[in-house]
C-alpha cells in the first residue's frame, strides 16, 4: 500500500558489525547456518526524512553517555498471510524469523493470529486454541533462542469459555524464556464484524516488556483505535508500541491503519512496530514509525520483513524537542 508519498527504495540494512549486539554474540551467527536460504531483498522498503540532529554535547560527557548515543535496537516487522493450519504457519514463520535474525534484528514482531488465522466468521476457534507452552509457543520460543531476539507473536489461548478463547500475544526472550503474555482488550466489534462472538477479551491491564535498550508496550490490532490504551502503556514506561495485527480490508481501511499508527507514535513520542497479516482478507502494509511519525521501513502486500533501527537517543531528542507527555494537565 502507498503508506507515504515520495517514497524511494532503501538499501538493505547493513549486517551487524564485529562487536555489535555483544549480548547476542554468537547467537545470530548460529542462526545463519544450514537453514532456509536468505530471502530476496524487499523492494518495498522505504527511506524517509532524516532524524533530528543530536543536541550539542558538553566536553565533560562521559564515555558511557557517548556509547548510549550510539545504541540502537534493530526491529523487524514480519508480514505473511496465515492459514488455518498451525503446522503450515510455523513452516512459513521459521524462515522469516531466521532471515530477520540474519539481518541482526533484536526485536522480531509477527502478526496477530500468526498461529492460526481467524478463517470464516463461522469457524470455531475454541478447538484450535493452545496453551502458551503448547506446540506453537514452544516453536516460537525456540526461534527466539536461535536468533537471540525478542520475538512477539499472536495466537489463540484457551479461556474459561471453551468456545471463545483469548486472542493472545506471547513475547519470548533471547534465551527462549517467556517474557510476557497479553490478551487483546478491545475486540473487533466494528464494520459489521463481531469478534466478541468468537473470542474472550482480556482484562485490559497494560503489559510492557523491558529489554536491554527499550521498553516495549504490547497491543493488538483493534486496540490501535483506542488512544487511551496506548497512553496507558506509555505511562507504564513503554517506548516502543508493538502492534501485531490482522487489519481487515475495506474502504479507507488502509488509510486508517497508516494514519493511526503514525498518530499513536506522534502523540506518545514513541516508536511503533506494526506487523500485519497480508493476503486477500487483510491490508498488509506493515510499518515501523519513529517518535516524530516518520516512517522508517514499510511493506506493501508482499510476504517479507520491514527492518529498521530504533534509537534511544533519537527518542530522547524527540521528547526534549516536544515534551508533550510532560505538559499534560
Amino acid at each position: 500500500g502507498q503508506v507515504e508519498r515520495g517514497l524511494v527504495h532503501a538499501p538493505e540494512p547493513p549486517p551487524p558489525t564485529a562487536g555489535q549486539h555483544d549480548r547476542r554474540k554468537g547467537q545470530v551467527a548460529a542462526a545463519s547456518g544450514a537453514h532456509a536460504p536468505i530471502l530476496a531483498p524487499l523492494d518495498a522498503r522505504r527511506v524517509f526524512p532524516p532524524p533530528l540532529a543530536a543536541p550539542a554535547l558538553g566536553a565533560g560527557l562521559c564515555v558511557g553517555a557517548r556509547r548510549w548515543q550510539n545504541v540502537k535496537m534493530r526491529a523487524a516487522a514480519v508480514q505473511f498471510a496465515a492459514a488455518t493450519d498451525v503446522v503450515a504457519n510455523l513452516e512459513t514463520i521459521a524462515p522469516l524469523v531466521r532471515e530477520a535474525g540474519r539481518q541482526g534484528a533484536e526485536l522480531i514482531v509477527l502478526p496477530e493470529a500468526s498461529m492460526h488465522d481467524f478463517g470464516s466468521a463461522h469457524l470455531p476457534l475454541g478447538p484450535v486454541a493452545q496453551p502458551v507452552d503448547g506446540p506453537f509457543g514452544t516453536t516460537i520460543a525456540e526461534l527466539a533462542r536461535e536468533t537471540g531476539a525478542v520475538v512477539v507473536a499472536g495466537m489463540f489461548e484457551p479461556s474459561g469459555d471453551h468456545a471463545r478463547p483469548y486472542n493472545t500475544l506471547v513475547a519470548f526472550g533471547p534465551a527462549g524464556d517467556l517474557l510476557a503474555t497479553y490478551r487483546k482488550t478491545y475486540l473487533y466489534d466494528s464494520f459489521g464484524y463481531r469478534e466478541s462472538d468468537r473470542l474472550t477479551p482480556g482484562d485490559g491491564a497494560p503489559v510492557t516488556v523491558k529489554t536491554a535498550d527499550l521498553t516495549l508496550g504490547l497491543m493488538t490490532c483493534y486496540d490501535l483505535r483506542f488512544p487511551e490504551f496506548a497512553r496507558a502503556l506509555v505511562d507504564q514506561q513503554a517506548e516502543v508500541l508493538v502492534v501485531p495485527a490482522a487489519w481487515v480490508r475495506g474502504p479507507l481501511k488502509e488509510d486508517h491503519w497508516a494514519t493511526l499508527l503514525r498518530a499513536r507514535a506522534i502523540e506518545n513520542t514513541c516508536y511503533v512496530v506494526a506487523a500485519a497479516q497480508t493476503g486477500p482478507t487483510y491490508v498488509g502494509a506493515s510499518l515501523v514509525v519513529d517518535p516524530m511519525g516518520v516512517g522508517l521501513a514499510a511493506l506493501g502486500d508482499e510476504t517479507g520483513t520491514a527492518v529498521a533501527d530504533l534509537s534511544p537517543a533519537r527518542l530522547a531528542d524527540v521528547r526534549r524537542a516536544n515534551p508533550s507527555l510532560q505538559n499534560r494537565r
